[in-house]
Order: structure tokens, then sequence, then C-alpha cells
């Protein structure tokens, strides 16, 4: 599973739609479209808003093991 399954997965859990996800991100729905079917990729800024939309961190959709350092700065 990649960070695309992830995030569609994400979307049918809550039951939301494409159109809805395109609203958020300010697209429009065939760009989610594309999205899902692998033409196009996400954004690091549209994945920073589905997590916080889906209230999820980054790690988990980008399939980062847990418990990760962060660096001390």
């Amino acid at each position: 599973m990649d960070y695309v399954d992830r995030l569609t997965a994400l979307r049918e859990d809550h039951d939301v739609g494409q159109k809805e996800i395109a609203a958020l991100l300010g697209c429009k729905q065939a760009a989610v479209s594309k999205y899902e079917l692998r033409l196009t990729r996400y954004a690091v800024d549209d994945i920073i808003k589905l997590c916080e939309f889906y209230q999820v961190s980054a790690d988990y959709i980008l399939g980062l093991p847990k418990g990760l350092p962060y660096p001390d700065r």
C-alpha cells in the first residue's frame, strides 16, 4: 500500500467524495481522479491539507515506520 492507496482509503472510509476533496484542495474533481489513478502526483501542500482534514500524521500517509526520531534542531 502506498500513499495514494492510503489517501484513497481515508477518503472512502470517511464517506467523502472526490468533489469534496477537490473543494478542500482548491481544484476540480477531475484532478482528484487523476491523483487516485496515479496520472499526476499530489503536491506536498495538498498532503498537508489532507493530513489536517483526516487528522492523521504525514508519517502514516507516507507509510513511514512509527517512532522515527526528529532532529534536535
